[in-house]
């Protein structure tokens, strides 16, 4: 099966969360009008993962942030680069807790999460089903 792939930079904060879920979903919108068959809640699931990715960069990370979104067998690969250094840590479930449940969300919809070392921060790559 051929991949499918689009990436964008984001050079600041502002509209950066938005932004990147509008590109994701007209990527993936235009994978589905091409043929790529998808799961009823695909488009949504993916816009959480990767708003929830790019919020925890414009909270913690200065300067830019860089979205790319591949798509083969079945499976959407997200990945979001940013220049800092330090990865993403999931709290145990808490419902009494406010905020930073973004990791477990993504932990939730994803086949998995990994965090890789850049020369110039970190790479999240997630991969969502998309079948």
């Amino acid at each position: 099966m051929k991949t499918a792939s689009a990436s964008r930079t984001f050079p600041d904060a502002r509209g950066a969360i938005a932004a990147a879920r509008d590109f994701t979903a007209s990527f993936l919108r235009a994978q589905a009008d091409a043929g790529v068959p998808m799961g009823p809640r695909t488009v949504e699931d993916a816009r959480l993962v990767v708003s929830e990715l790019v919020t925890n960069v414009v909270r913690h990370a200065a300067g830019p942030c860089r979205v790319e979104l591949a798509l083969a067998r079945g499976m959407l690969e997200i990945a979001v680069s940013d220049a800092y250094a330090v990865a993403p840590i999931a709290h145990a479930p808490d419902p009494g807790r406010v905020g930073q449940h973004g990791l477990e969300i993504v932990l939730a919809l994803c086949e998995s999460v990994d965090v890789e070392p850049i020369p110039s921060g970190k790479r999240v790559r997630a991969r969502l089903r998309v079948t």
